[in-house]
């Protein structure tokens, strides 16, 4: 079922849109410490403000804001919080996030809709392969979503290829929620113990923490060598701790779909100006019907192009395409710009590769160095050639190849303190 916001012709969803400004600046003029006073200081007339386009007036929400002054973005006491999360940390320390109970109402009607996008129903057995612990809030939220779908799920957490194959014998799943990489280890696993994996209950997969789509909306190589094997289908989703919302594909694969009654959505340039359809642009997000810590106008660092063409599965919303990359992460290298995920699907069609992490610098003249360090089992000068070929037919450059212990590289990958893997490493900003 498709709500009927998610149906209605691009100016009626703007209508509704612009509806939910005003209540949403006075409540952040009466709650929320940090936007009281940016409103004060930067002489903002919140009556003035109506509708997305005079939204530009405020100035964006930034990363650092989060760090600096967390605890002031909190809008309801201490008795209302009912739960709290962090961010990961992937790019810095972690922010602390709250929630109060209507929040997780929230949280579970946005899933509810992202895994219907996923062709889910209440027939689904899902089996969740990611933590619900470690102030994690995507757990929750899968674990939420899928209730309130009326489907029946089966935690298993993350990692743990055995018991995650026990599970499957045993519970039967036929829909997996998992990061892609994962996906091939399971496959590796299976496959080192005669397990028939093509012949298992599951049937599809909803995909987490990295992209399975080029801009193109071609699988990436990860989500190809996933396909090559094990007949999934395979369903995208992109979200973040700061958005509290997904967007996430439908059987079609054009792109995550917006949710226009929880998010309003902005794409912006280098000066924080509006992007066209055509072109990449900062994801930019206001929350709506937050409560313990809305965000207005939060630059999330993600470049992406949208799509406003109805889809094919009967919603007309804004389409969002994958994750070109992180703002933060674009590296300039012998005059090409390039992002991590470029990297990324190179390297993972490169058989003998195991592992890998990509580490950036700035050299003795003030320009960006790549540095891949790369377990292989039989590494070779004849290899290195052949990566650096690969890199050169696709991107125009070849950055250095550092061969190391596929087990070091595992270590340097999956630090204890991290929920997430790491494969990018900046030091660009190092002193």
């Amino acid at each position: 079922m498709i709500p009927d916001i998610e149906k209605l012709r691009h100016p009626e969803i703007k209508k509704f849109q612009n509806r939910s400004i005003p209540p949403m600046l006075e409540y952040l003029n009466e709650r929320s410490p940090f936007y009281r006073e940016m409103f004060r200081k930067e002489k903002i007339q919140i009556d003035k403000i109506r509708t997305i386009e005079d939204l530009a007036h405020i100035p964006p929400t930034k990363k650092e804001h989060l760090h600096k002054y967390n605890d002031r973005f909190i809008c309801v006491p201490d008795e209302k919080i009912v739960d709290i999360v962090t961010t990961s940390g992937t790019l810095g320390d972690p922010v602390k996030f709250v929630l109060t109970d209507r929040d997780l109402n929230r949280l579970a009607y946005n899933e509810y809709l992202s895994f219907l996008c996923a062709g889910g129903s209440n027939k689904d057995v899902y089996q969740l392969m990611t933590t619900l612990d470690r102030r994690f809030m995507a757990g929750m939220a899968y674990f939420l979503g899928i209730r309130r779908m009326g489907a029946s799920i089966v935690r298993v957490g993350n990692g743990m290829p055995e018991l995650q194959w026990d599970t499957i014998k045993r519970i039967r799943p036929n829909a997996l929620i998992a990061v892609p990489s994962f996906l091939i280890t399971l496959m590796e696993w299976a496959e080192a113990r005669g397990i028939e994996y093509h012949s298992s209950s599951v049937t599809k997969a909803v995909c987490i923490g990295e992209t399975l789509r080029n801009p193109d909306f071609s699988l990436t190589t990860l989500a190809g060598k996933i396909r090559e094997k094990w007949d999934l289908q395979l369903f995208s989703t992109y979200a973040s701790t700061e958005m509290a919302t997904a967007f996430t594909e439908c059987e079609y694969g054009v792109g995550g779909h917006h949710h226009p009654e929880l998010i309003i959505v902005e794409f912006l340039d280098e000066h924080d100006q509006p992007v066209g359809e055509g072109e990449a642009g900062e994801v930019t997000i206001t929350g709506l019907g937050v409560e313990g810590m809305p965000l207005l106008r939060f630059k999330t660092g993600d470049v992406c192009h949208h799509y406003t063409e109805p889809c094919l599965c009967g919603r007309t919303t804004m389409r969002l395409g994958p994750v070109i990359g992180r703002k933060n992460q674009m590296i300039k290298y012998k005059g090409t710009t390039l992002y991590p995920p470029a990297l990324y699907d190179i390297l993972d069609n490169v058989a003998e590769i195991k592992n890998y992490i990509v580490e950036v610098s700035t050299n003795e003249i003030g320009t960006d160095d790549i540095t891949i360090r790369m377990g292989c089992r039989n590494p070779s000068a004849g290899l290195e050639k052949r990566i650096k070929d690969h890199f050169r037919a696709k991107l125009r450059v070849a950055p250095s190849i550092v061969f190391d212990e596929v087990e070091r590289i595992e270590q340097h990958a999956h630090p204890e303190d991290k929920r997430k893997a790491v494969r990018f490493i900046d030091h660009r900003n190092a002193r």
